[in-house]
Formats: C-alpha cells, sequence, structure tokens
C-alpha cells in the first residue's frame, strides 16, 4: 500500500507542476479556443490540460518500471506498453481536437485504433463474467466486446465534461473507490502479491486528478479538454477490463455461494459500472436525444445532466459537488456490498442497500430542492 501512494503522491505533484507549466504556456502565446454557444464558461480557458495529465502518467509508469515492487505487472513489458501508447495515441487526437475541432468521424476511428491497442497487444479482453463460469464466446466476440466498452467508457466520461471539475472530481472519487475494490478483491482471491494492472491504474489516475483539480476548479484556470477527459475514460476502462483478470468464474459462482452471498456474485460487474455510472447515463440520454432528432450522436448541445441542473437553479460548484455526492453514493453502496459478503458482517449486502437508499434520497432531495426554491421571474414593464 505504501508505494501505491508513493506513486498518486508521485502522479499527483508532477502533474501539479507540469499542469503549472502548461497553463503559463497557453495564456502567454493564447493557445485557447473561442467561446461555444454551448460553454458554461465566460471568458477564453486554455484547454490543455490533458497533457499535463498524460505527462504525470507517463512518469508514473516509469517510476513503476524501475521499481521492483511493480515487478510482476512489468514481467511482459508489452501490455504496459501498449497501454501507455493507446493513451498516447487518444491524447494527441484530443489536444487537436480541442484546438482544430476534428470531424466526429476521425475522433471515434482513433478510439477504436487506441482500443484495438490494448486488447490486441495489451492482451486484456473481457473473456468471462463471473456468474457461474459464463464465457463470452469466441475470441473475436471478446475482442469487440472489449473494444465496445472502452471506447463506450471513453465517451461517457468526455460528455459529461462541462463544469469547472466536474470530471477531475468525479473521476478522483470514482478511482479511489475502485482502487480499494480492486486492491480488496486481489487479497480476496488468494493472489501472492497486491501489485496488479488495475490497481495501478486506478492509483496513478487518483494523483493525475488530484494534481490537476487545483487548475481545474471553479472558477477553472485551465480545461482538460477532450485530451484529459478521453484518457480518463480509456484508462478507466482498461482498468475495469483488467480486473477480469483476477477473477476466477468458479470462485464467484452463486452456486457454490450461500444464499446471502448471491448477490456477491454480481458485484464484480457491477462495480465497475457503478463508478461510471453518471456518465454512461448521460451518454445514453444524449445519444438517444440526438438520434431521436435525426442528428449526429456525437453532435453537441446543451442539454446534458449538468446542464439541466444550471437551469433549475443550481450554481456551476453546486451542481458539480451535487455530481460528486451521486458518483460516491452510488460507488460506496456497491463496494460496502461487497466488503459485506466478503466478512460476514451482519446483514450483509443490506448494509450497502440501506446505504444507497439513505444517500439517494439525500441526493435526491438536494437535486431537486432549487426546483421549489426558485421565485417567479420578475415581470417586465411593457414599453410605452
Amino acid at each position: 500500500m505504501t508505494l501505491y501512494l508513493i506513486t498518486a503522491v508521485l502522479t499527483a505533484a508532477v502533474t501539479f507542476g507540469l499542469s503549472w507549466v502548461v497553463w503559463r504556456i497557453a495564456l502567454r502565446y493564447k493557445i485557447h479556443p473561442a467561446i461555444r454557444e454551448r460553454d458554461v464558461h465566460t471568458r477564453p480557458t486554455p484547454r490543455l490540460g490533458g497533457i499535463a495529465m498524460f505527462l504525470g502518467v507517463a512518469v508514473a509508469f516509469w517510476f513503476s518500471s524501475q521499481n521492483s515492487g511493480f515487478a510482476l505487472i512489468w514481467a511482459d513489458p508489452v501490455p504496459m506498453l501498449a497501454v501507455l501508447g493507446a493513451t498516447l495515441l487518444i491524447v494527441l487526437i484530443g489536444v487537436a481536437d480541442d484546438l482544430w475541432d476534428l470531424d466526429w468521424m476521425v475522433k471515434l476511428g482513433a478510439q477504436l485504433v487506441a482500443a484495438g491497442l490494448i486488447v490486441w497487444f495489451g492482451q486484456l479482453q473481457i473473456s468471462s463474467l463471473p456468474i457461474g463460469g459464463m464465457t463470452v464466446g469466441s475470441s473475436w466476440m471478446s475482442f469487440a466486446l472489449t473494444v465496445i466498452a472502452i471506447v463506450l467508457v471513453m465517451n461517457a466520461v468526455n460528455f459529461i465534461d462541462g463544469l469547472d471539475g466536474l470530471v477531475t472530481g468525479v473521476c478522483l472519487i470514482a478511482n479511489g473507490i475502485f482502487f480499494v475494490y480492486s486492491y480488496l478483491l486481489v487479497r480476496d482471491t488468494g493472489a501472492s502479491t497486491y501489485f496488479n494492472i488495475a490497481s495501478f491504474i486506478a492509483v496513478i489516475l487518483i494523483g493525475a486528478c488530484a494534481g490537476f483539480l487545483p487548475f481545474n476548479w471553479h472558477p477553472a484556470k485551465m480545461f482538460m479538454g477532450d485530451s484529459g477527459a478521453l484518457m480518463l475514460g480509456l484508462l478507466m476502462a482498461t482498468s475495469a477490463v483488467a480486473i477480469t483478470g483476477q477473477i476466477q468464474p468458479a470462485m464467484l459462482d452463486p452456486d457454490q455461494l450461500g444464499r446471502s452471498q448471491l448477490l456477491g456474485a454480481f458485484i464484480p460487474i457491477l462495480l465497475p459500472v457503478a463508478v461510471v455510472m453518471l456518465p454512461l447515463l448521460d451518454f445514453g440520454l444524449a445519444v438517444v436525444r440526438r438520434l431521436l432528432a435525426g442528428k449526429s450522436p456525437f453532435s453537441p448541445d446543451r442539454k446534458h445532466l449538468h446542464h439541466r441542473m444550471l437551469d433549475m437553479g443550481h450554481s456551476d460548484l453546486g451542481a458539480v459537488l451535487i455530481f460528486y455526492a451521486w458518483t460516491a453514493v452510488i460507488g460506496m453502496a456497491v463496494l460496502l456490498m461487497y466488503i459485506a459478503t466478503r466478512e460476514n458482517w451482519f446483514g450483509q449486502y443490506w448494509i450497502g442497500v440501506a446505504f444507497a437508499v439513505v444517500g439517494a434520497v439525500a441526493c435526491l432531495v438536494v437535486t431537486l430542492s432549487p426546483a421549489r426554491r426558485r421565485r417567479a421571474p420578475t415581470p417586465t414593464k411593457e414599453a410605452p
């Protein structure tokens, strides 16, 4: 755990320092796009934070390759280099889009290539589900399913990047929960070491988000842009896919578990989805909304969940904090279910269910409260 902590702190420090450098360069040379109609901010702001975040991640990869504690994940360097190479590709495409607004088909093609690199060379695939030893099917079906899952999460994370600190904080919370989960899962499955790709990626994302958040907090000095959001989505999806390699389906077969532990067999699927639930929900609603309107699913608009919260009367900061709360409640609820079933706590997974219900009710009250407090608009005087 100490080595993981050192890695997170190193990533945060490098990201913070390089964020300042990128911010100063962007201001000096006026490297920032014009304000778009759908944007919430009112002054030109650099969108190159993803560069600093990627460099922080790259330093963490280098540090791990030089440390014997991470020897297991570097025993075969090809998967790690494939992940880093795919991340570099998606960051370069993201920077180009932030500067020149690329066509959506170009971006989607690059996302498919990046995901394919991770699956093919990184040897990370969804090959089985922890339910009765269920297998996905052929190797090509596994390849396609994994690529689609990675691209889906990439776009879902990118879609909610619309308010100061929103994606940075949501991903910080989500990866914090996911790191605890992956660490405990490795322990519970009897692995000889706690060092694995899933936990490593989660911890460096914690560091990258923590290092960039001071520059992205409201009012933001700099945005991460598509380069940062797509990178976060790519690595979060990769981490979730990698954790399936730690799960032996037979060990979590419901037929081999007691009745009270039945839900525990499904949690390895539920938690990776839960930590990106809000981005996935926003992405799904956006795709349906745009297709029904006869538009491309990637065409921009101002009807995302965070935009709707602003229209309800929430401030920028208030909307962001509510998103944080929802992310924490959903992720922690499923994590508590897992811990309770493995530790045989009293009530077992109902502890997580109770936490989810209480937390969801509290979040719902806060989310809907501005709608009740809004005052009627002051009538304007008629022109004489």
